[in-house]
């Protein structure tokens, strides 16, 4: 997925749906020269944010995630006029949010509170060992067009509750749903710990230069980009990006449950996921009865923007010519198309839902991201020649695996060179906020959620190691003889030899 093409903005923008072209609204763009001025006023207001501790920012987020619920419609119509969602697509982000909301703020207080660590030896329990989680005062949050409520603020929920200022910088194509997200946090009677910089490459590099911390969710390639610029301050980054998640269908799968999961993850949100079904390996027996179940599935789906369809259309030209280009490969490469195949007449960025069947990975369909309709579908001879084509990927996000025999799935799953595996489902990780989110290989580097993970992350960890009594230490200061230094290092080496010693045995 792409978050920031380098494109040069004049100082408005109008922001069309992508679906009809008829006008969703007007943007103003951020002079990226402005930026250190708006960093520089979050940076002065978290220094209350986080006064306020953990149950004062949780009272703050409540009333926030309150809010979300009573504006969802609001929320939802100005979402699918900027990027051609169906309302069942939409309907996914704010629900999102606030499940995230309510589970921090249920945990945040423990998560955050200082840490006791027990000696590493016994002879240094003289010591009181504490670590605490001081939050980073500015977070930028860098998200992409495919989901403009949730990609904004997934992370930066988290930030906030961590007591970081956060600095938003959706997506140039998306820009609208960020500032009626802002609008309800001062709405909510929140602080100003929240920001948005509108606009593309220099409103990035702006952001980027201004930060504590980056969160980005983007392309592979644009990833490289922030974390290079970020490397100038050593600015750490956690990076989300690219995937080409595999499905693998073994021959003892629930067919239907494995078809109609398929066709969901490939073609949800017109399959602009970064956890996307995007290629399917089936085991021989069950092949034939998986395709036709597919088929079956994609042919009920209806497609258009607003209520009353399953997917919506694709945001922009530049997507419908990267799809197209992969269903056109894989035709002219042997592949079929048995169902779409080719961009309708009329208007909007559409493309229908297309099935690819005597496909390989010879063909760009199976090996780059399409972010597209699509869903190719393999035949395999054996559950290692599904595992070794999973992961025959530079990706390595997330993925799948069917079988009726659980045990059995999850044995498989452990081969899979990937972040996470729903077994018998797909895209589920994204719910599981106790759990790590997070890609392989050139998928990214860290993690979002995690539980307590997910807040501490955007925090500086600060050791405080103090004594049990008032009296220090000083055995190994200068003003001991050598002599009693000899002794206490011989004692120390002795004492820390024991344990080693009785391992070795």
């Amino acid at each position: 997925m792409t978050a920031t093409p380098e494109v040069e903005l004049p100082d408005t923008g109008t922001i069309r749906n992508p679906a009809t072209g008829a006008v969703a609204g007007q943007v103003r763009w951020t002079d990226p020269a402005d930026v250190p001025r708006i960093a520089a006023g979050l940076r002065e207001a978290q220094k209350e944010w986080d006064a306020r501790g953990a149950k004062g920012r949780a009272k703050v987020l409540a009333r926030y995630a309150v809010w979300l619920g009573e504006h969802r419609d609001e929320i939802e119509k100005l979402l699918i006029a900027e990027t051609g969602k169906s309302a069942v697509d939409a309907a996914q982000e704010v629900p999102l949010l606030i499940m995230i909301t309510s589970y921090y703020i249920k945990t945040m207080e423990k998560a955050l509170a200082p840490e006791s660590r027990p000696a590493s030896l016994p002879f240094l329990s003289i010591k009181k060992i504490a670590v605490h989680y001081r939050p980073r005062p500015v977070v930028a949050i860098i998200a992409p067009w495919n989901y403009p409520v949730a990609n904004l603020l997934m992370d930066g929920i988290a930030a906030l509750a961590a007591g970081c200022a956060v600095l938003l910088k959706p997506s140039e194509r998306t820009p609208l749903t960020a500032e009626l997200l802002l609008r309800g946090w001062i709405d909510s009677g929140a602080p100003e710990v929240m920001a948005i910089v509108q606009g593309a490459r220099e409103a990035v590099e702006a952001v980027v230069d201004n930060s504590d911390y980056v969160q980005f969710t983007g392309s592979s390639a644009t990833g490289a980009k922030v974390m290079e610029r970020a490397a100038r301050r050593l600015t750490p980054v956690s990076l989300e990006l690219g995937g080409k998640d595999p499905m693998i269908v073994l021959e003892d799968a629930d067919v239907e449950l494995a078809a109609n999961a398929a066709v969901w993850g490939a073609m949800f949100n017109a399959g602009q996921t970064c956890v996307s079904t995007e290629r399917v390996y089936v085991l021989e027996p069950v092949y034939q009865p998986f395709v036709d179940a597919v088929v079956r599935a994609v042919e009920k789906l209806k497609m258009g923007a607003g209520e009353g369809y399953d997917f919506g259309a694709q945001i922009d030209e530049s997507q419908v010519a990267i799809t197209e280009r992969h269903v056109n490969d894989a035709v002219a490469a042997g592949a079929k198309a048995l169902t779409g195949g080719k961009r309708p007449e009329g208007p909007g960025s559409f493309f229908p839902p297309t099935v690819l069947v005597d496909v390989d990975h010879s063909m760009a369909c199976m090996t780059e991201e399409t972010f597209g309709p699509t869903l190719p579908i393999m035949k395999v001879s054996s559950v290692d020649e599904a595992v070794r084509l999973a992961n025959d990927s530079q990706y390595g996000l997330s993925a799948a695996v069917f079988s009726k025999d659980v045990e059995r799935a999850k044995a498989v799953a452990l081969q899979l060179d990937c972040g996470a595996v729903n077994v018998n489902d797909v895209i589920s990780n994204l719910m599981c906020t106790t759990a790590p989110m997070g890609g392989w290989k050139t998928s990214g580097i860290g993690a979002r959620f995690g539980g307590a993970e997910g807040l501490r992350k955007f925090c500086r960890q600060e050791t405080v190691v103090a004594p049990r009594t008032n009296v220090g230490a000083g055995g190994n200061y200068y003003n001991n003889s050598h002599k009693a230094l000899a002794r206490m290092n011989k004692m120390m080496t002795k004492m820390a030899l024991a344990r080693p010693r009785r391992a070795a045995k």
